[in-house]
This record gives C-alpha cells, structure tokens and sequence, in this order.
C-alpha cells in the first residue's frame, strides 16, 4: 500500500501534457492563458489564435496586413481583449490590439529605428504594461503603457553591455511582480544578467546570473517569478541537448543567483500551483517538485512556450502548430 501510495503521488505530482489540433503549422512561440478556458497563441505567418472552450477548438483570429510577420509574444486581458507583438528588424517589431476577440485588429505601434528589435511585453494589470526591445545606441528599449496598450511611451532604458541582447523567443524575457516591479533577462556574449525595476521602469538594478552566455545565440531565454523566488532558464539554442548552467534560481528576488541543471536548453518556463515549476525548450520538457531545486526530464517533446495559472493549469506551445494543455 505504501508503494502504491508513492507512486500515486508522484504521478499526481508530474504535470501532464495534452496534445490539441491547432489547426496550423505556424510555429508558435506566444502563449497566453486567461483562465483554464480561455487563452491565445502566436507565431510564425502572421498566426494568432484563440480558444474559449479549454483547446478543443483553437480559432485562427486573422490579422490583416500581417501575414509575414513573426507574433512572439501575445497578452490577453480577457476572451475579447489581446495585445500582440511581432518581432523582426526595424519595422517588423509591431503592437496590434484586439477589443473585440481577434474579428479587427488595430496596428497602434510600429518599431521606427531600423536598428531595433522588439524581445517581450508583459503588463501589471488591464492598463499598465512594458515593453522590451534588443539595445539601440546602448541602452535597451523600454516603452510603456498606461491604457491597456493603446498608446506608448518611451523610457529610457538601462545600458546593454557590448554583445549583450536579449531573446525573443517565449515572450517572457520580461515577467511582472509587484505593482510597478519587474525584471527582464539578457544574453549573449555580454553577459548573462538580470535586471530588476520597483518604480515601472525608471530605474533599474542588475545582477549577473551563472547561465552560459559563451556565444551570441546563448544566454538567459526566460524568466518567472513569485514573490522572492524566481527561475531562469536558458543556455544555447544552437546546442539544445548540452545542460551545463542552463539554469539559475534565487530567493530574494533577482539580487542573487545560484546555479540549477533544468537539463538542456530551455527557451520557456512557469511556476504553476504549489512548488511545481515547468521549463519547455526545442528538445523536450523538464519540471520540478521542489521549487527549482532539483529537476527531472518529462519526455522529449519540444515546445517554445508554455504559461499557467496558479492552479497549473495551462498551455505549453511549439513548432509546427503543436499545442498541449497542460495540468498538474
């Protein structure tokens, strides 16, 4: 009984990861999650989708104009509302909005330096969002939005290193916190660095943390927070199946990190229900029962991105149209 009792709860304690049809071939690297019911996905071919029924049917929600660009990373307020993001050089890097489900989209902000490009959005609540872009002139660009993202504003942002940018390849280089607190996370040859705001992005300290930035296409590709404690994961794209310092956690908040082994190049990762946390990357899935401390590997799989809720339940999305609800 004892046995079957053990084996049970770590059953119950693996999360599970439920393939749906998309509908598209896309690769998809945007994921938002409203509810257990309701969520949005992006990516490749101007591809935006959404489901209001828990992903047995994901909607294609055409966006006019935009048929080859690249959506990374999509926000969504509710089953009507969304903001969603393209990034490419110069004028590839977009905003559109949706109020009314995905039928008409507007085109509310267009990247004007050529040497830009646009990495993650990420917002406090229903008006106040950030907007993170690769460094221009050698600092990184911030924008910010105090109307649901209809409008935005520059900010200056914080100096990059030489070689130092960040990826676009989960929408989560950029997570929230607190109101007014957030960090956004960095890579390639310049370092491996953290940085962490408390006034909306007016100011900003910054810590390195021990992920392996050795080439331009390695570094920190996502981050998560709750509370003090956060996660990052990353390493090199190129590389996926090499796991040396594709991790770092820290406990007070992004001052401090140490390393963890999530086991490979993770390019997404979320902190569901509990003490469960789950990173996704091109050449499988990896979680942890513990907080961050310890990770096992769940499959092989690749995925971009994936998003929970507090209850762990969510979507994790990749390649070729692949989806998968996923539950703790």
């Amino acid at each position: 009984m004892i046995l079957l009792f053990t084996l049970v709860a770590a059953l119950q304690a693996q999360p599970a990861f439920e393939p749906q049809s998309s509908g598209t071939d896309a690769s998809l690297r945007g994921i938002a999650v409203v509810s257990a019911r309701v969520a949005w996905a992006a990516g490749t071919k101007g591809t935006v989708l959404r489901t209001v029924d828990g992903g047995q049917h994901w909607e294609r929600r055409a966006v006019p104009g935009a048929e080859a660009l690249d959506f990374r990373d999509v926000h969504a307020f509710n089953e009507g509302i969304a903001v969603i993001m393209s990034a490419g050089p110069g004028d590839k890097s977009r905003i559109y909005r949706t109020g009314d489900g995905g039928a008409t989209w507007q085109l509310v902000l267009t990247n004007e330096s050529k040497e830009g490009f646009w990495d993650s959005i990420a917002f406090w609540d229903d008006r106040r969002g950030l907007l993170m872009g690769d460094p221009v002139d050698g600092r990184f660009e911030l924008r910010v939005t105090a109307d649901g993202g209809k409008t935005w504003t520059k900010l200056t942002g914080p100096e990059a290193n030489a070689g130092e940018g960040a990826f676009a390849a989960s929408g989560t280089c950029v997570v929230m916190g607190r109101p007014n607190e957030a960090w956004i996370a960095t890579g390639g040859t310049g370092g491996a660095r953290v940085f962490h705001t408390t006034d909306g992005g007016r100011a900003w300290l910054v810590a390195s943390a021990p992920v392996r930035h050795d080439e331009a296409s390695a570094g920190i590709f996502s981050i998560a927070f709750r509370g003090k404690l956060g996660i990052a994961v990353g390493g090199h794209y190129q590389k996926p199946t090499e796991d040396a310092n594709t991790g770092a956690i820290t406990h007070d908040g992004g001052t401090t990190w140490r390393p963890v082994n999530v086991g490979g190049y993770r390019s997404g990762v979320a902190i569901g229900n509990g003490d469960t946390l789950v990173a996704v990357g091109s050449d499988g899935v990896s979680y942890s029962e513990d907080g961050g401390q310890t990770w096992k590997a769940l499959g092989n799989t690749g995925y971009h991105a994936i998003a929970l809720t507090r209850d762990g339940v969510g979507w994790a999305a990749g390649a070729e149209g692949r989806i998968s609800r996923v539950r703790r």
